[in-house]
């Protein structure tokens, strides 16, 4: 992660139209201290990356963007990769469409239900939301005591910690998409 600041002081002091030393005399920071950071053999502290900052004209922020964009996550996971999750439930499954979905905001799931098949009732804790997306089919909801019915293109959000339950009184198979943030299993 270190070469990551270093090559952002780097940039940063280009920028800037600054040489080593001038940077070394305006910060305070050894010469040698910030050579070794710009060719990412130490990563520096957060004293040290303060006053390159401030001589910088720089937040703190921008010298950390690179960093936090090098660890932002992208994952795809192919429909034959997914992980189904059952819910104790009669003809009723859900698809986990991440992995590792407890270091997410969120938790992507596909809510499949057949004719006939339901969910058992679920109450999750305080704090969590859920959000149903209808791709196909017709699902009805218990949220509380309130029913509801949701067709193909409909969706519903809604505060967790009260009962729910899903089923499908239709004739048909139903799919929805349900986002579960923060993630709860």
């Amino acid at each position: 992660m270190h070469i990551g600041i270093g090559k952002r002081i780097h940039s940063l002091r280009k920028e800037k139209n600054m040489t080593l030393e001038e940077l070394s005399k305006q910060s305070g920071v050894a010469l040698a201290t910030l050579s070794r950071m710009e060719n990412g053999k130490m990563p520096g502290t957060l004293n040290s990356h303060q006053k390159i900052c401030k001589a910088l004209g720089a937040s703190i922020g921008d010298l950390y963007q690179e960093l936090e964009d090098e660890i932002k996550t992208v994952e795809l996971v192919s429909e034959k990769k997914r992980t189904e999750h059952f819910v104790h439930a009669h003809n009723a499954k859900y698809e986990l469409l991440v992995t590792k979905t407890m270091d997410k905001k969120i938790m992507p799931l596909m809510i499949k239900i057949a004719s006939g098949g339901q969910t058992q009732e679920e109450k999750n804790s305080p704090g969590v939301e859920k959000f149903v997306y209808m791709l196909k089919g017709t699902l009805n909801v218990i949220v509380g005591n309130q029913p509801y019915t949701l067709n193909t293109g409909d969706s519903l959000y809604f505060d967790a910690s009260l009962t729910h339950s899903f089923s499908n009184k239709a004739q048909s198979d139903m799919e929805a998409i349900c986002i579960i943030s923060p993630p709860a299993l």
